[in-house]
């Protein structure tokens, strides 16, 4: 019995806040903080020595130029020198140091301090925008409670530290908790919010035999659970690391961005000179306007915008991903998929359940609830998935069978009122001397065919019923495959099941092409020959789907396949929703869109702008504003996505496909 939450307070320790004490809202030891002080001293000291210099007072205005160059200028210095000497690279700081000494030459050193506070302000902003996408790892971290209250072998409660539950500890959770680890509910009933790893936002029944996710809240029931594995194996633990992963790793054109920086940089300081030299005795133009005209050009020829366009969005995008319950693990696999022709998928526990449910009940002597009663009687003395299954079945009381033994390879008999009672198959009928009439042979032909493993039940030497078992398809598949169909993609199955099998459920899901009966070798040649078409993503769950999963171009899995297939993949669908992939799908497109508008823009600016101040068309003022500008909007921009949401498809109806898929036959494997 569930001890009341009222006895417990009396009796157990008040657990230590999970959250300890707030963090202050500012702290000049948070990068960012800091960052937005320095900012705003630089604002001041651009303006100070404006307003100064207006009033006459040179000195004073030099005085607070001065003030602005050391807050704006020298955090951006010591990054530049710390990188060159680390990595021998000038990068885009240096740039910008140099840019604003270089207006200063020319006594234009209110606009280096414009061109510093413009670009300490971005440079805080970029900062700001990374810690919004990487507050998704702090916001599940923050799910973990610090431990959990503890049910031992005498009764009595107590409180345990997260780090020292152990697989088959029994923890007590009450309204407003977190689960501590991933268990299984083995006493009381309850509803889960597991938005904050899933993206789901309707809270999830449990009842005895549930599984929850450590982290995730518990609802208004009180409720013990087993603990199956240590916190930091759990679902919880496992969607941090991948997060920090993929927010470590960069796409591909977010390194190609990385590379161009340094020849980039080094490009534009050597070019200043070589500009004064021709401005200067080529042109005709004294010796101030020439370097003064050189200096603009260094201004609007720096990279910003274009190193800070691709991580902005796609740090963004992934971020927002993973707030959905699809979780990317690089910034490549999101560019990737945006590029998707084809999507291959595996068949059990993937496009199915992977567990099999009675489908399908015929009696033949009696009515129907009697069939599935004493067949429930039989089968609930077997662990087999196909006894568990009609277990399931049946809610109701059940016969007391006796001397209940399975039959290896043909299925279970016991007896009931002096009568065998036996369930299983053709070879365990012919045992019993009970003969397959027509209809009971046309009834399990109809099942082979199907794809359904029949099951039959019956007395002494008579077949009193025939019942149906399958692994039956996730309730979202057909109308998830629709949408990815409606997109122009094709869809394509991979299974190690026999053709029957395959075929069957692909007609239920709307796939028309079916590769059936392949081992984990000839699912790797299937994808080498799909890619030859075009970019292909693999979605699977199981040990077996590993190697197709890393021979994909992307690979997908279900947050509930195996440890292998979730290490292989490059998107995990937390909440096991086939529906996700298409607005994951979605997301890739608008990121990609949004990288080219941005390198467009940046690119743009730098053409266009660096044109018209060669020809001294631009001031220097003009030019700072400009890239400076455009920089502030490219992040701008990127940010829009992490309002980006992932949601299931809608209603859709099913697409008409043939009646009979194509198929193709690959070395016998059934059940894989």
């Amino acid at each position: 019995m569930v001890t009341e939450p009222a006895r417990y307070e009396a009796s157990v320790p008040a657990p230590p806040s999970s959250l300890g004490p707030s963090a202050p809202w500012f702290s000049l030891s948070d990068p960012v903080s800091r960052g937005f002080v320095l900012t705003a001293v630089t604002l001041l000291g651009v303006i100070g020595g404006f307003v100064a210099g207006a009033r006459g007072q040179v000195l004073l205005g030099w005085s607070f130029f001065a003030v602005a160059y050391l807050a704006g200028g020298v955090p951006a210095g010591r990054k530049a020198i710390e990188t060159l000497r680390a990595e021998r690279k000038l990068d885009v700081d240096m740039l910008m140091v140099i840019a604003a000494l270089g207006a200063a030459s020319v006594g234009q050193a209110g606009d280096g301090g414009v061109l510093l506070f413009l670009f300490s302000l971005s440079n805080t902003l970029q900062d700001w925008a990374m810690g919004r996408t990487k507050g998704a790892i702090r916001a599940l971290m923050a799910l973990s409670p610090e431990g959990a209250t503890v049910v031992g072998e005498d009764g009595v409660e107590r409180w345990v530290a997260l780090g020292s539950l152990a697989p088959g500890d029994v923890v007590v959770v009450r309204p407003g908790e977190r689960f501590p680890a991933d268990a299984v509910v083995v006493d009381g009933y309850t509803s889960v919010d597991e938005s904050g790893l899933t993206g789901e936002s309707v809270p999830v029944e449990k009842q005895p035999g549930s599984s929850v996710y450590g982290g995730t809240l518990n609802g208004e029931g009180v409720v013990r659970a087993r603990v199956e594995r240590p916190a930091s194996e759990s679902a919880l633990a496992k969607l941090v690391r991948l997060v920090e992963e993929a927010q470590a790793a960069k796409s591909p054109t977010e390194e190609f961005a990385a590379r161009l920086e340094g020849p980039y940089t080094i490009g534009v300081l050597i070019s200043v000179p070589v500009l004064f030299v021709i401005f200067h005795l080529v042109v005709g133009l004294d010796g101030a306007a020439a370097w003064y005209r050189a200096m603009t050009f260094l201004v609007v020829a720096s990279p910003c915008a274009v190193v800070i366009s691709t991580p902005a969005a796609v740090l963004s995008a992934m971020a927002a991903g993973a707030r959905s319950g699809a979780l990317f693990k690089s910034g490549a696999a999101l560019e990737e998929l945006a590029r998707v022709t084809t999507l291959a998928f595996d068949k059990t526990g993937t496009l199915t359940r992977g567990e099999m449910e009675l489908v399908a009940v015929t009696a033949f002597e009696g009515t129907e609830a009697e069939a599935r009663a004493l067949a429930a009687g039989l089968e609930r003395h077997s662990e087999h998935p196909i006894a568990q299954a009609v277990t399931r079945a049946w809610p109701g009381p059940a016969p007391e069978i006796a001397d209940v033994q399975a039959v290896r390879g043909k299925g279970i008999r016991g007896v009931l009122d002096d009568e065998v009672v036996w369930a299983g198959t053709r070879r365990l009928a012919a045992e019993h001397d009970a003969p397959i009439a027509p209809g009971v042979e046309e009834r399990l032909a109809e099942l082979e065919n199907e794809g359904v493993t029949p099951i039959i039940l019956g007395r002494e030497d008579r077949v009193v019923a025939v019942l149906g078992v399958a692994d039956t398809p996730r309730p979202e598949a057909a109308m998830a495959l629709a949408a990815l169909r409606r997109r122009g993609l094709r869809l394509v199955m991979l299974t190690g099941d026999r053709e029957a099998v395959a075929a069957h459920v692909a007609r239920q899901v709307g796939i028309d092409e079916v590769r059936a009966e392949l081992l984990p070798e000839d699912k790797l040649r299937e994808i080498a020959d799909l890619r030859r078409a075009g970019v292909v993503a693999m979605v699977g769950d199981g040990v077996n789907d590993g190697p197709a999963l890393v021979a994909a171009d992307v690979g997908i899995a279900m947050g509930s396949g195996s440890d292998v297939s979730l290490e292989s993949a490059d998107l995990v669908l937390m909440k096991n929703d086939l529906s996700r992939i298409d607005g994951a799908i979605d997301l890739a497109k608008r990121t990609a869109r949004t990288v080219r508008f941005n390198l467009a823009v940046a690119l743009g600016i730098i053409a266009v702008v660096g044109v018209f101040a060669l020809f001294g068309r631009v001031p220097l003022p003009v030019g700072v504003i400009a890239h400076e500008g455009g920089t502030l909007f490219v992040v701008a921009v990127g940010l829009r996505l992490l309002a980006h949401r992932i949601t299931g498809a809608g209603p859709v109806p099913a697409p008409a496909v043939s009646a009979e898929p194509s198929l193709v036959i690959g070395v016998e494997r059934p059940d894989v």
